[in-house]
């Protein structure tokens, strides 16, 4: 029987799963198979729970016979092209965003997602609450689009983006949105919008009548892709990781 009792409040106890992912070594998915293969231990003790309660101040926990070290964070930002999954791995044998960032010397974690037909500015990480700060909606942590649509939008389909757009998982928050360049056939525009749902700049096009034919994201908060490569990476200054982490 999986033991899964709520830990006594007066001790700071965590899940072993999480204890093992917060450190930066890999994933919860990594962490439960690591447990589940017998290779973690605690104060000695071989644990195959994952949802073990532990006090990371107090036990000692070992990896491989490894003591526990949080790893060095670690902060990239990746220029992904268009045709690579934002996961790690792909029943199907497509290219993934590791392909581009194994050079990296850690285990990293996209921040949110970018699906395969999008391209451009794309973060990832091992520090999981500098994750959760970007990603979670309630921190409104802008993020800029480039897009070009398959017929012209007029002003009345560019106020509704404004406006916001009643998805079916709910109405959108009012968008920024900037019409670029003039075009005959074609409207392209600059879309900034301070949620991640799923696909959401796609759906919000085709809320009011249009396709996305390209989708680039160029900024995330006050960070650009600026003139780094398709397929590129770089690091993050520290001064870019405070910016994006706002005050706390």
């Amino acid at each position: 029987m999986r033991e899964n009792r709520k830990p006594p409040e007066a001790r700071p106890l965590k899940t072993l799963e999480r204890v093992l992912s917060k450190a930066g070594l890999g994933s919860r998915t990594d962490a439960r198979g690591w447990i589940g293969g017998g290779r973690v231990t605690v104060n000695g003790k071989n644990i195959r729970n994952p949802d073990h309660w532990v006090d990371p101040q107090r036990d000692r926990i070992a990896v491989d016979g490894k003591a526990l070290r949080s790893a060095a964070k670690a902060y990239i930002l990746l220029y992904k092209p268009k045709g690579y999954l934002t996961t790690r791995r792909d029943p199907e044998g497509r290219p993934t965003v590791y392909d581009l960032t194994g050079d990296a010397g850690t285990w990293l974690s996209p921040v949110g997602r970018l699906d395969l037909d999008s391209s451009g500015l794309l973060l990832m990480t091992n520090d999981t609450d500098f994750a959760e700060r970007i990603t979670n909606p309630d921190h409104k942590t802008r993020k800029t689009y480039q897009l070009k649509t398959a017929t012209l939008l007029n002003d009345e389909q560019i106020d509704r983006l404004r406006r916001g757009i009643e998805l079916n998982d709910g109405p959108t928050r009012p968008a920024e949105v900037k019409r670029l360049r003039p075009s005959a056939k074609r409207t392209f525009l600059e879309l900034t919008i301070t949620e991640g749902r799923n696909r959401q700049v796609r759906r919000m096009i085709d809320a009011v009548g249009s396709k996305v034919l390209k989708l680039v994201r160029t900024a995330i908060g006050p960070i650009r892709i600026g003139d780094l490569q398709i397929g590129k990476w770089r690091r993050l200054a520290e001064a870019e990781v405070r910016a994006l982490m706002g005050p706390r």
